[in-house]
């Protein structure tokens, strides 16, 4: 989430100040202690540096004599200042070390999130009535003079045990496979059937992030393009695989219609061409378009060519009636926005671009580490199918389904990650037939978190927040609020969760917790949560 904040440094002022008034005592104290020491330490060092006031002292030229406190008054009050310019680019903190700013919009969010996997509406809680009512988020950045300044060692699994059994041992959880591992070290510190392979529903997403990013690399975009036959003065609009290409006024920093509509007009205009037969190319992906759900709110035909997701209203997140041809639909958007701009173009129809056709012009998605991002936290379900498909494109697989899951399955292996029992059928987890272990997850978050692999940072970056973001917004109201992180999973009969955790003593812990056969939706989710709440507030030694 990223939050405006006006006038940072003066924003930032006041908390300066406390901060200076809070350190300069500290300071006092501490030149009043070594005073003593300096002392002693310049008798015993003899005449050579006796105070030159005195009979028969020898004089040091003052530009020469040793000034060890105006060195010590120097050097602190030079990394206070260094603190304070840290504080203030960071932005309004308040007594807790959660982002003023971030609390202040974090009260804001509607209730309505997330995506609904089971055909219910989703459970989103409800949200505070102001500002002022959200609760600060416990203290992740230990301020200037804390005490927890070095990180303890990791929990023991005898206390973590003790804490999350009875948890997880929840009626409504049916099915569990769960495991909790030190991000820093890989160290599994808990688990119980953490081999057992369950239907992970939209956690599967953290797999397809991990693969796409380690396949692609973070800086990857997806292009959708206009190419130009000179045989046929057919324009043909080559979908390239991006689902977040938008036909708004406001592409809002995505790839957008209107600009390649524009675009394309004016490279017509250079050639004298204002009549062209239009077509759409949807080559790039084989196979079907429906999904095995079928018909489904939470995901439009799979389809390289889409504008706004094939979505029929404004919304750009959960779920929502697609149009039955999002490619057809996407392509028609465009045609009428070419005679926007005086093209004269024909009704489109499918086709494909040849080895002789010109661009004409391009407009590509932001990055992939940002596609990733947008995926985990509002648990994205065309991004997550998309991400699959150019898995399977950027490592010789067939563009389909099948295609998809083996390429996603081929990386994690490859990065040397537990793949027993993984059956991967699509990217988004909305396929029953999928299979993953507790194991897996965490290794995945772990393997993200790796200093080796700055690439896969996105696959944490992007977990929603506890009580902030995305599908996490509405929940954790209270406890763990700021410090869960966590990709969810809904299914009819699953409920899933698996994230990160800063513990009490600040470690900072990956975790999984599967369950199948679940019959009470939101005493599932209850209990998940209130295992990781749990953990968040566990110093478990």
């Amino acid at each position: 989430m990223v939050v405006p904040e006006l006038r940072p440094w003066r924003a930032a002022r006041p908390h300066v100040v406390r901060i200076a008034g809070t350190v300069r005592p500290r300071l006092a104290r501490a030149a009043e202690t070594v005073r003593p020491r300096l002392a002693r330490l310049a008798a015993a060092a003899g005449p050579r540096f006796a105070r030159p006031d005195r009979p028969g002292s020898p004089r040091v030229p003052r530009g020469t004599r040793p000034k060890t406190w105006r060195f010590a008054a120097t050097a602190a009050t030079a990394g206070l200042a260094l603190a304070a310019g840290v504080v203030t680019a960071a932005g309004p903190w308040d007594s807790s070390g959660q982002r003023t700013a971030e609390r202040h919009r974090a009260a804001a969010l509607e209730a309505a999130r997330g995506t609904d996997h089971g055909g219910a509406p989703a459970h989103a809680g409800t949200p505070p009535r102001g500002p002022q009512a959200a609760p600060p988020a416990a203290s992740v950045l230990t301020g200037l003079g804390g005490t927890a300044t070095t990180t303890r060692s990791a929990p023991g699994g005898k206390a973590l045990a003790g804490v999350l059994d009875p948890l997880l041992r929840s009626p409504a959880l049916g099915r569990r496979s769960a495991a909790v591992v030190d991000v820093a070290t890989g160290d599994r510190l808990y688990g119980t059937g953490s081999a057992n392979a369950l239907t992970p529903a939209s956690t599967i997403k953290i797999a397809t992030a991990v693969a796409a990013l380690s396949a692609m690399g973070p800086d990857h975009r997806l292009t959708t393009r206009a190419v130009y036959e000179p045989d046929t003065k057919e324009v043909v609009l080559v979908g390239g695989g991006d689902p977040t290409l938008t036909a708004r006024a406001d592409a809002k920093g995505l790839a957008g219609l209107r600009d390649l509509a524009e675009r394309t007009a004016a490279a017509l205009a250079r050639r004298g061409v204002r009549e062209v037969t239009l077509s759409y190319d949807t080559t790039l992906y084989k196979g079907g378009t429906m999904h095995p759900i079928g018909v489904n709110p939470n995901l439009a035909a799979v389809t390289p060519l889409m504008a706004d997701e094939g979505r029929t209203d404004d919304s750009t997140s959960g779920p929502v009636a697609r149009v039955p041809d999002p490619a057809a639909d996407a392509a028609r958007k465009f045609g009428d926005l070419l005679r926007e701009h005086g093209v004269k173009a024909t009704p489109p129809g499918p086709s494909k671009s040849t080895t002789r056709a010109t661009t004409l012009a391009t407009v590509s998605s932001p990055p992939l580490a940002a596609l990733v991002e947008r995926m985990l936290t509002h648990s994205d379900n065309d991004l997550a199918e998309a991400l699959a498909r150019h898995t399977a494109l950027a490592t010789g697989e067939r563009a389909d389904f099948a295609g998809a899951g083996a390429a996603v399955t081929a990386r994690l292996k490859r990065l040397g990650l537990p793949v027993q029992g993984t059956v991967v059928k699509d990217g988004s987890g909305l396929d029953r037939n999928d299979r993953l272990t507790a194991d897996l997850l965490t290794a995945l978050l772990v393997k993200a978190g790796d200093p080796a692999h700055p690439e896969l940072r996105p696959a944490l970056t992007g977990l929603p927040v506890a009580g902030f973001t995305g599908t996490l917004a509405g929940r954790y109201a209270d406890g763990a609020a700021g410090v869960v992180r966590a990709k969810t999973g809904t299914l009819t009969g699953v409920n899933t969760l698996a994230g990160t955790v800063v513990d009490r003593d600040g470690r900072l812990l990956a975790f999984a917790f599967l369950a199948n056969g679940t019959n009470n939706p939101v005493a599932a989710q209850s209990a998940l949560d209130a295992a990781a709440t749990a953990l968040a507030a566990c110093g478990c030694r």
